[in-house]
């Protein structure tokens, strides 16, 4: 797993790389939590029998944070984030044909999410959506996904919380 400070200039490669990273295609999105007492809840989306969290691919020219922004309010109708703990992120190793995905970490007050219906698709992007504690999520999320879970739950038990 990557773990890299944003650097605010998009999805670009240095040296070596660079031509590795041109091939890829990268998605941004966000962990989102929120505290439920002394517990936090971690927002999964599922489509069909896949869950994950919201996120989606990174337009030309678009800063990765913001298309994260977008991603959370186009699948579940959240504005309310707050980073928190910084706009540091985490990324997968590439999966699929060449996909990389990038998660920030953002609270949210919101209990209520919405699936609103997609332009482009004529009905949701997905099915259900859950607010889980962190076992629950592990049990239905995929091991690149779990890696990603590890990731937000030592930031948030690092004890810089909001």
């Amino acid at each position: 797993m990557i773990v890299r400070k944003q650097d605010r200039t998009g999805f670009k490669g240095k040296g070596p790389e660079e031509k590795d990273l041109k091939a890829m295609v990268l998605s941004a999105g966000v962990v989102v939590v929120r505290r439920e007492g002394e517990d936090w809840r971690y927002l999964l989306l599922r489509a069909y029998n896949y869950w994950d969290f919201p996120k989606g691919e990174v337009e030309p020219g678009e800063d990765p944070l913001e298309t994260a922004r977008r991603e959370v309010k186009e699948e579940a109708g959240i504005v309310d984030l707050s980073f928190s703990w910084g706009d540091g992120y985490t990324e997968t190793p590439p999966y699929g044909r060449g996909k990389i995905a990038r998660y920030y970490l953002a609270e949210t007050k919101q209990i209520h999410i919405e699936l609103p219906v997609s332009q482009e698709l004529g009905r949701p992007e997905h099915n259900e959506a859950r607010w889980l504690d962190d076992n629950e999520a592990r049990q239905l999320l995929v091991p690149r996904l779990v890696a990603v879970i590890d990731w937000a739950h030592q930031l948030i038990g690092e004890g810089s919380q909001p």
